[in-house]
């Protein structure tokens, strides 16, 4: 993939950020937003513990992620980078890790609406970044030398 559109995949993927933390960001909106989700969880009899919008700490901690991502996004909207398409790819991996354990540990099942989507940004996202450097360092004549026996 060429740089340009490599780049485009960072700010797609920040855009989509941005659209799903966004409502996070503040404690009122993440309580709306965890209502929400425990409605759906009721409705759709999915298993697992819902969140609780009640629970201060689970606000707390929403709204902290949710503040903390949509900057994230912002300056990744503002300013794509390589660089930070690579660190996000991590933070993805990282979120979606978290994620799984929440599953396995019991947490409800609607998590799986946004682990699907973090896993293919992240592996989406990866793939650009990775291929645009292997593509840019090559037309540059930096790639590493070998490891010498």
């Amino acid at each position: 993939m060429t740089r340009t559109g490599a780049l485009r995949t960072v700010r797609l993927s920040a855009a989509y950020d941005l659209f799903v933390t966004a409502p996070f960001a503040l404690p009122w909106t993440a309580a709306l937003v965890l209502t929400g989700l425990a409605g759906a969880h009721s409705g759709l009899g999915l298993d697992g513990v819902a969140p609780d919008p009640a629970d201060v700490f689970v606000v707390l901690f929403a709204s902290l992620t949710g503040s903390l991502v949509t900057v994230w996004s912002l300056v990744r909207l503002w300013r794509p980078s390589l660089a930070l398409g690579l660190a996000d790819s991590v933070a993805r991996a990282l979120f979606s890790l978290a994620m799984v354990v929440a599953l396995a540990a019991g947490a409800s099942t609607v998590i799986v609406a946004f682990l699907v989507p973090e896993v293919l940004w992240g592996v989406v996202q990866a793939g650009a970044v990775l291929s645009a450097r292997r593509r840019t360092s090559a037309a540059f004549g930096t790639e590493p030398e070998p490891a010498r026996a």
